[in-house]
C-alpha cells in the first residue's frame, strides 16, 4: 500500500469506523433480539452497510485497479446477496410455521384492498379465464 495524504488515511480511518460500528450493531441485534425476523432484519441490514463500507475502505486504500476493483465486485455481490437470503430465511421460517411477536400476522389477499384491481380486471393473476383470446373452447 503506498502512503496517501492524511485525508486519504482519514477517509479510510472513517470507512473502517463505520463499518466496524455497523457489524457491531448487527451482531447485537443477533444476540438480543427475540425470533428469526427480528434476528434477520436485524443482521442483513447493518452488515451489508458496515461490510460495503469497508469494502468501500479498501477501494480508497489500493484504488481503482488492482485490489481496489475486487471491493466494488463485493460490494455489488452484497447487495445482490443479502436482502435475496434474508426473503428466502423469512420465507423458510414463515413456512414452518415460525410465528411472529404480538398479534402480527401474514398479509393475505382478504386483508389486500388492492388485491385483483390496477391491471388484473379478473384477479385471476394474469392468466386468462374466458374472453375472445380463451382457447379453451
Amino acid at each position: 500500500m503506498t502512503s496517501l495524504p492524511p485525508p486519504g488515511a482519514l477517509l479510510i480511518v472513517a470507512l473502517i469506523a463505520v463499518g466496524c460500528f455497523f457489524l457491531s450493531v448487527g451482531t447485537l441485534g443477533l444476540l438480543r433480539l427475540p425470533n428469526v425476523y427480528n434476528r434477520m432484519h436485524a443482521t442483513s441490514k447493518p452488515t451489508t452497510l458496515g461490510t460495503a463500507s469497508i469494502f468501500l475502505a479498501s477501494f480508497v486504500a489500493f484504488g481503482p485497479g488492482g485490489a481496489g476493483l475486487p471491493s466494488l465486485v463485493g460490494i455489488l455481490f452484497l447487495f445482490l446477496t443479502v436482502p435475496t437470503g434474508a426473503h428466502m430465511i423469512s420465507r423458510a421460517a414463515q413456512r414452518i410455521g415460525v410465528p411472529f411477536m404480538g398479534g402480527v400476522t401474514w398479509p393475505t389477499r382478504e386483508d389486500d384492498p388492492d388485491a385483483g384491481t390496477g391491471g388484473d380486471p379478473d384477479g385471476e393473476g394474469g392468466r386468462a379465464t374466458g374472453g375472445k383470446n380463451d382457447d379453451s373452447g
